[in-house]
């Protein structure tokens, strides 16, 4: 029996192109509409909120974490535009010794108020430069070059209050059984992270989307 190659190499291209015209479809349907709940994202067993009446968005994140450096960009520009009924936060997560001093990094930050501008270079400082900012005497030499008073960030860095923070977002983590980062959490019910929406570029749609039905489902004032 002859086998007709042209007619089957046409068969084959026309098969693949018509999985390749499915596969656009589905992703345009999707960029234009809904995530898909055990997709893009989950919902999870919901936990209280920590922002009374606004709608929490936290992400779970460590400045030594490549993903979360890459993210960064794409979450800082969703930042900037979040509305006004949302409250964003960041909670440092410490799968390794390493992330702990991180996180101290970014509480002393935050308690000074520059945790917005500096974030981008700590993730710059750490993953472009190879600083190893989890060293304490490094992080307080940075902090000073980025003229920050440097007994100032020692003293934050050192004190009481910072085992405190250190060990609620130990808990945090736990409670929502983080097992990955960047990981964000909107409203304490639905669960989305970069690695569901297939690029970081995907999230901000989703997490607009997740805000949406967040305010929806709560309870009209």
């Amino acid at each position: 029996m002859s086998i007709d190659v042209a007619a089957t190499r046409k068969f084959a291209f026309a098969l693949l192109t018509g999985l390749l015209f499915a596969a656009s479809a589905a992703t345009g349907a999707w960029a234009q509409g809904a995530a898909v709940e055990g997709r893009q994202y989950s919902r999870i067993n919901p936990l209280p909120v920590e922002t009374g009446k606004k709608i929490e968005v936290i992400e779970f994140f460590s400045y030594g974490c490549p993903h979360c450096a890459e993210f960064e960009p794409f979450l800082m520009d969703w930042v900037k535009a979040q509305p006004a009924d949302v409250a964003f936060r960041r909670v440092p997560v410490m799968f390794q010794p390493r992330w702990v001093d991180l996180a101290k990094v970014f509480y002393t930050l935050e308690t000074m108020g520059e945790d917005v501008k500096l974030s981008p270079e700590v993730f710059s400082a750490i993953h472009s430069k190879g600083l190893a900012l989890w060293e304490p005497a490094k992080f307080y030499d940075w902090a000073a070059a980025k003229g920050l008073d440097r007994k100032k960030v020692e003293d934050i860095y050192n004190s009481f209050s910072m085992s405190g923070r250190v060990n609620r977002a130990k808990q945090l983590a736990q409670a929502y059984n983080v097992q990955e980062v960047p990981l964000l959490i909107v409203d304490g019910k639905f669960l989305t992270s970069p690695s569901r929406a297939g690029t970081h570029a995907a999230m901000p749609p989703i997490l607009n989307e997740l805000v949406a039905k967040a305010r929806a489902e709560r309870p009209k004032s």
